[in-house]
């Protein structure tokens, strides 16, 4: 197989594959994070707490809606993976192309869905009257973006499936730096408030995946697909939506699980969504090492499922626990040392960044279970262990759903129960995933 510009990971050391693939994404995750913080700090900062809490009040309501792309992508990756693993091209071919018609007519879907249904659905979570009306057009914005998100996100994550981490930071880097001017355009000088941030993002991300389809098409001969190749194949979009379906409906309880935890948090008023929101913003940071690691896994594993190397898997699998352990050690420091700090840097008033300080202790002594899902959940999903993700998004339900009231309605608890919720669902989801590798079930889940 043509394997100029991709990347084959069967063969080499396991540790230095993975950290060669994790390090360009993590940058790019890092460079994704840090425009979405600065979104954060821009509303915070020159139109009002407010206005940061709207902002936060869509986040898990948006991850619904953008849930099904993101799982699509994730399935096509993973059945790209394990075809360029076996060296079967023509396969590539076929499965890229009909893995984007897959993902254009979901997005569309849930673009007009989100649309439609977004005053009633922050309504039914009990948003503020005094943050709804900016609520719901950050969230309309947002949603009509879908498509663009998705496309960036769908040719990332083909790229990533043949070994190529570099290139999506590349395009992520333009996206950002065009992100943080237009925000800058928008919020300031047009005073376009949470309208003008979330058009920023949705232009940035169309930017993006202009560029990365360009890419795509011109230089990695594989995926310059023929007439036949562009023919509708309804067996590959069906190995497609199998996988992608269930990672889809993961994402999907996990949003749940997340917007109820939303209601839970407006319940306490515009002081603890703001301080959560913040919080939220800083955490997205802290996941990016293991978001990248597990990523990386995905393409790992896939490739040598694909190659029939079940033994590499394991020794990647050693490396990303090694990994985990050793990150969230270091983060434990300013999550109890520097919360104030960190929290100083979204937002000014003072009760807003006590609230949020005080969330980051009770949080952080829970990330090595959040970097172990990570891992597991990278594994699993790349050799094609689609009943996985559905057993994890329905452990996310239960952890919050499960947690969150009965710890809030103690009073010696109250609102701390949100934050403590959150570390309690990672520990409760990181068991469960670290069963599901230890079974050993995932050995024969390859689609190919």
């Amino acid at each position: 197989m043509e394997k100029k510009s991709v990347y084959g990971m069967t063969e080499g050391s396991p540790a230095k594959l993975l950290l060669s693939f994790t390090i360009p994404m993590l940058i790019g995750n890092l460079f994704q994070q840090f425009y979405n913080m600065v979104d954060s700090i821009v509303v915070g900062r020159f139109v009002g707490a407010n206005a940061l809490a709207a902002v936060g009040a869509t986040g898990s309501l948006n991850f619904l809606f953008f849930s099904m792309s993101f799982g699509v992508s994730a399935g096509v990756g993973v059945v790209l993976s394990q075809y360029f693993g076996a060296d079967k091209s023509d396969m590539v071919g076929r499965s890229f192309a009909n893995g984007m018609y897959l993902l254009t007519l979901v997005s569309a879907i849930m673009s007009i869905v989100g649309i439609v249904s977004a005053r009633a659905v922050l309504m039914l979570l009990n948003t503020p009257e005094s943050i709804l009306d900016d609520a719901v057009l950050y969230m309309r914005v947002s949603c009509a973006g879908i498509l663009a998100i998705a496309a960036y996100n769908g040719v990332a994550a083909v790229l990533r499936a043949l070994g190529d981490s570099r290139t999506p930071l590349y395009f992520m880097v333009v996206s950002c730096i065009i992100n943080i001017a237009l925000d800058l355009v928008f919020v300031i000088v047009c005073q376009w408030s949470v309208f003008g941030v979330a058009l920023a993002t949705v232009i940035a991300q169309l930017v993006a995946a202009i560029g990365a389809f360009i890419y795509a098409f011109c230089k990695i001969p594989i995926l310059r697909v023929n007439k036949e190749c562009r023919r509708v194949k309804p067996d590959i979009m069906e190995k497609c939506f199998r996988l992608g379906f269930p990672i889809a409906l993961q994402n999907s309880l996990i949003a749940f699980s997340c917007i109820f935890l939303q209601r839970v948090v407006n319940g306490f008023g515009e002081d603890v969504v703001a301080a959560n929101t913040a919080l939220s913003r800083i955490e997205q940071l802290v996941q990016q090492p293991y978001n990248s690691l597990g990523a990386a896994l995905t393409t790992f594993t896939g490739q040598n499922i694909g190659a029939g190397k079940v033994d590499r898997v394991k020794q990647g699998h050693r490396v990303g626990v090694i990994c985990v352990i050793a990150f969230s050690i270091l983060m434990l420091i300013p999550g109890q040392f520097f919360g104030k700090q960190i929290m100083g840097i979204f937002v000014q008033d003072a009760d807003v960044i006590a609230i949020g300080a005080k969330g980051f202790a009770i949080t952080s002594p829970f990330y090595a279970f959040l970097g172990m899902i990570y891992v597991s959940r990278g594994i699993l999903n790349g050799a094609g262990d689609a009943a996985y993700s559905m057993i994890n998004g329905f452990m996310e339900i239960t952890g919050r759903v499960g947690f969150a009231k009965p710890l809030t309605m103690i009073p010696a608890i109250g609102m701390w129960g949100v934050f403590l919720t959150t570390g309690l669902t990672w520990t409760l989801v990181s068991l469960v995933s670290m069963h599901r590798y230890a079974s050993g079930k995932w050995r024969n889940k390859a689609i190919i």
